[in-house]
């Protein structure tokens, strides 16, 4: 008995489902609003309209130097800059959080050295999470601390690496850690990477911020800046824009 209502039950049930398609209509699920802002995509060599450009190819004004709390002291040449090594590492003056970044690098043509010792800098989300920069075209060097890596972290999907001295792009949607009213972790941060068009970090948690000892842990803060690493080597930027999410 019980059996033959349990049927009865969801044959009312199926029929209704039916019922209630065949009666649908393709604009009852049409959604019309929020209209999305219109924005420009730009190109390969223009940012797009709603980004906020960090280098122009003219001068540092939008960076400073945490070593000295002044200006960048990195040099500017042809629309391009490059680390002086000694400077220090150099910063945004605007403070950012959850982001998409466009950024192109080069490590200098006919370098020597090998492992970390080769056109080694890093690009520091929120001053605290390193997305590494490094020649790895063939020099060889810890796996999680080749060029596409989360430093210390992750290890790159592959290496989509050019060879020394050419552009290579990164493109990047960075998520920021969220922290409770009790300063403990919510969620961590995470990151999305293509190295030269190619995925290389898929959306992966980091662990807590970038750490050359030791296991990374988490502390609460909030929007801080983009920062480049200044590792002593010759290693040159172009192009960088940066957009809210």
């Amino acid at each position: 008995m019980k059996n033959t209502l349990l049927t009865l039950a969801l044959l009312v049930t199926l029929t209704s489902l039916i019922q209630a398609q065949q009666k649908a209509k393709p604009e009852d699920t049409e959604q019309w609003t929020p209209v999305p802002v219109k924005v420009d995509p730009g190109n390969a060599t223009k940012a797009p309209s709603d980004a906020i450009v960090l280098f122009d190819g003219s001068s540092l004004n939008k960076w400073m130097s945490p070593k000295t709390n002044g200006a960048a002291e990195w040099t500017v040449e042809n629309g391009i800059f490059t680390v002086k090594p000694g400077a220090g590492n150099i910063r945004t003056k605007e403070k950012f959080a959850d982001c998409q970044l466009h950024i192109e690098w080069r490590t200098p043509a006919g370098i020597k050295g090998e492992g970390q010792d080769r056109g080694n800098s890093g690009i520091f989300f929120m001053e605290k999470y390193e997305l590494q920069v490094l020649d790895n075209f063939t020099n060889v060097t810890y796996s999680n601390g080749q060029a596409g890596s989360m430093y210390k972290q992750f290890i790159p999907l592959v290496n989509a690496c050019r060879k020394e001295g050419e552009w290579q792009t990164y493109d990047v949607i960075f998520t920021a850690p969220k922290f409770n009213a009790d300063g403990s972790l919510d969620t961590p941060a995470r990151i999305t990477v293509l190295h030269n068009n190619v995925l290389v970090q898929n959306n992966v948690s980091l662990k807590g911020p970038t750490e050359y000892i030791g296991q990374p842990a988490y502390s609460e803060h909030g929007a801080l800046g983009l920062e480049l690493q200044d590792h002593s080597h010759k290693v040159s930027y172009r192009n960088i824009w940066i957009r809210k999410l």
